[in-house]
């Protein structure tokens, strides 16, 4: 049955050639996505190995912040734990694995990264207490644009895999807001505040005790930051919350 599979599959890159997300070399017949030698190179961080590293570090710093200049208020705030897959870089090909998903509705690869994602995520002491799972909502608006939310995506593969169930409409985006990309870290974090809400109808019907908030990339932490800050603010002190996404941009 293998050796079928396998001849199947030869065929069909003969007629249809895959190529390497990243390098664009040309797909041998057992690899997916990436080949060998981006396999061999891929940039993961391993951030789920530690309760404490530079992605949990810059949302805690973000979350203190807020709670400081009195723009949130909800007492103590205990360590939120966060982790991604892979290291984002604007100059390095893996860019294009985020990228494609979102803007290119490449949904297998996207779910053959968030799976990698998943294991990773599941493999942890840190995250074995989640017990909901919550993607990054788009304001309808975009969500008719784009046709899909490659955050529930992503949210759906660490679903599936954990066992843990997900919510899609826990957090509802309620103000319509202009791409981050450009944006400074301020100007973001203004972009985003007050964008977000929990919908009291979906989360009567929930008793969380460890949310894991799900997004594409981690870059200053504004977006998953204001999420965080909706569900404090429903939910008061008892929910652990986390986050994860696919990638991180670091600071350097």
């Amino acid at each position: 049955m293998d050796d079928l599979k396998y001849y199947l599959s030869s065929l069909a890159d003969l007629a249809l050639p895959r190529h390497c997300i990243v390098c664009g070399r040309r797909l041998g017949t057992r690899e997916s996505h990436l080949c060998i030698y981006c396999s061999a190179d891929f940039p993961f961080t391993r951030f789920w190995h530690s309760r404490q590293n530079e992605m949990a570090d810059r949302y805690n710093a973000m979350i203190s912040r807020d709670m400081d200049s009195g723009e949130y208020a909800s007492g103590y705030e205990s360590y939120s734990c966060a982790a991604a897959l892979f290291f984002y870089h604007s100059e390095a090909g893996f860019k294009k694995i985020p990228q494609q998903l979102k803007y290119k509705k490449r949904i297998g690869m996207g779910k053959y990264f968030a799976g990698m994602l998943a294991a990773a995520v599941w493999s942890s002491e840190i995250f074995k207490t989640v017990d909901m799972v919550v993607p990054v909502p788009l304001h309808r608006r975009r969500m008719r644009e784009r046709g899909y939310n490659q955050a529930e995506i992503v949210a759906r593969e660490i679903s599936l895999a954990g066992g843990a169930g997900e919510c899609q409409d826990l957090i509802v985006r309620k103000k319509y807001t202009s791409t981050q990309t450009k944006l400074s870290v301020e100007d973001k974090k203004m972009n985003v505040r007050d964008a977000f809400d929990v919908a009291p109808d979906v989360a009567e019907k929930y008793s969380p005790s460890h949310v894991l908030v799900v997004d594409d990339v981690f870059t200053t932490g504004a977006t998953i930051t204001a999420c965080h800050h909706a569900l404090r603010r429903f939910f008061g002190p008892g929910l652990r919350i986390s986050a994860v996404t696919l990638g991180f941009v670091n600071s350097g």
